[in-house]
């Protein structure tokens, strides 16, 4: 898995992302950053591997035998995040799309949708999906989530108190355990790593949408109070282990 970090003073959301790809069993984790974001991020991570890229084309390059990368966290609101993600759609890597990346194509969203296949993955909150889809969530949040999947031909995952995940082929999803302790800042950074890392493990994107949707509200359950999105991952393995000791053959 590859997550995309933007430039030195914009790393967080990328080594969020990184270390939840990590945490939910992507064997192999690497961040791909511009030059001047290296020695910012290089202290701050360790099990995490770290490439630095000066161009689009070369960050296509590097992305060559990537299963899942997820790009757009604090990307950056520029033309770079565009050109970023052009490259990596040419790779064949399954996408995980958010933040920026998704905010970058207000207006112009045929764009985007025109970079994606079948197993890419959007992320936004509502705030985003109204840029890409204006006046679509007037028709309610289901029919707005699998029109917009239509449309993109994507899988669309659709942030909220009840996060609905929809599939181009009409399937949908409603998440049933939303936790208000999500509603801080880096939570989205978290669970587009969380996706990522499951589809790097061969999961295909609509479930591991779903499931990661579903961790990501039971960690931050068993968290509680005073969460921020630093203890998302060091929290999922508790919930992973809580899951494997259920499914143990007794």
């Amino acid at each position: 898995m590859v997550v995309v970090s933007g430039r030195a003073h914009q790393t967080g959301a990328a080594r969020l992302a990184a270390r939840a790809g990590l945490r939910i069993g992507a064997g192999v984790v690497r961040i791909l950053c511009p030059p001047d974001a290296a020695p910012v991020i290089a202290p701050a991570i360790e099990a995490v591997m770290l490439t630095p890229f000066g161009s689009a084309d070369a960050l296509g390059r590097e992305v060559e035998t990537a299963d899942a990368v997820v790009i757009g966290p604090a990307a950056g609101l520029d033309d770079a995040t565009v050109l970023n993600l052009q490259a990596v759609a040419l790779s064949g890597a399954v996408l995980v799309i958010d933040a920026d990346a998704l905010t970058m194509f207000k207006d112009r969203s045929a764009e985007l949708f025109a970079l994606l296949d079948r197993d890419d993955v959007l992320t936004p909150h509502e705030g985003e999906f109204e840029r890409l889809f204006p006046g679509l969530l007037a028709q309610g949040r289901d029919t707005a989530a699998l029109e917009a999947a239509r449309r993109a031909q994507a899988v669309v995952v659709l942030k909220g108190a009840e996060t609905i995940i929809a599939s181009p082929d009409g399937r949908i999803r409603k998440n049933p355990n939303g936790s208000p302790w999500l509603a801080t800042a880096g939570s989205g950074d978290v669970l587009a790593g969380m996706i990522g890392g499951l589809i790097a493990q061969r999961m295909s994107s609509f479930d591991a949408a779903s499931a990661a949707v579903w961790l990501h509200s039971e960690t931050a359950a068993v968290f509680g109070p005073g969460l921020i999105s630093e203890d998302l991952p060091e929290t999922l393995p508790k919930v992973l282990r809580a899951l494997w000791i259920q499914n143990l053959p007794q």
